[in-house]
């Protein structure tokens, strides 16, 4: 019996949803696209909130295993596809990886994510206090990406890609990556990854036309 392809709901300016839509092409993994119009607010509607209670992208449906969180979903796709080389088993490899899924869905949501929505989609948050955030996790990154070529170790992982879309997309959020040589190199190092795939670009912030 033929096994459906995964299917993956995504917005295609959501960094959260890229994560999902590079870990996928990273590790080359069949799947259909279901955009979902976020300025419609199709992910409010019951049949979506019945995949995933809080309204937002990305999901994937894995042959009925549905789930939600683009950084829970990079743990089921590097534990179901990655063979053990984007999630390392190891305890101290493991907590690694974990401590920077907590900044990217603490520090990063808070500074560049937020920043960037400001200048894209018109949030309301504090711009200052946004952008100061924002550079203090980039000084933080800079420092430890001195030390080794990825967030975790010498070899990328599930960190990575939770944490690249934001930062590469900082300066839509009006928020400079120039003072940040090592960041800047990891992330020419990740775009150099095969299946590399970026997502559009804005012109907002410090890149608007």
């Amino acid at each position: 019996m033929t096994t459906a392809p995964l299917t993956f709901y995504s917005f295609p300016l959501s960094g959260h949803a890229h994560r999902v839509a590079l870990m996928l092409s990273l590790l080359d993994v069949p799947h259909r696209c279901v955009d979902v119009d976020l300025r419609q607010k199709e992910q409010k509607r019951p049949e979506f909130l019945a995949m995933n209670a809080f309204g937002q992208v990305p999901v994937i449906d894995d042959n009925g295993v549905v789930l939600a969180d683009s950084n829970a979903i990079l743990v089921y796709l590097a534990k179901r596809h990655g063979g053990g080389a984007w999630l390392p088993e190891d305890p101290a490899g493991a907590a690694r990886v974990q401590r920077w899924l907590s900044v990217a869905a603490g520090p990063l949501a808070s500074g560049p994510a937020a920043a960037r929505l400001v200048t894209v989609f018109g949030a309301s948050f504090d711009v200052e206090a946004t952008l100061a955030r924002a550079h203090a996790l980039l000084s933080v990154m800079d420092g430890e990406l001195a030390q080794h070529e990825y967030l975790a170790g010498n070899a990328p992982t599930i960190a990575d890609v939770a944490c690249y879309t934001y930062v590469a997309h900082a300066p839509e959020g009006n928020v400079s990556l120039a003072d940040y040589p090592h960041v800047r190199a990891w992330l020419a190092r990740i775009e150099s990854l095969p299946r590399f795939v970026p997502m559009a670009s804005t012109a907002a912030g410090l890149v608007a036309a």
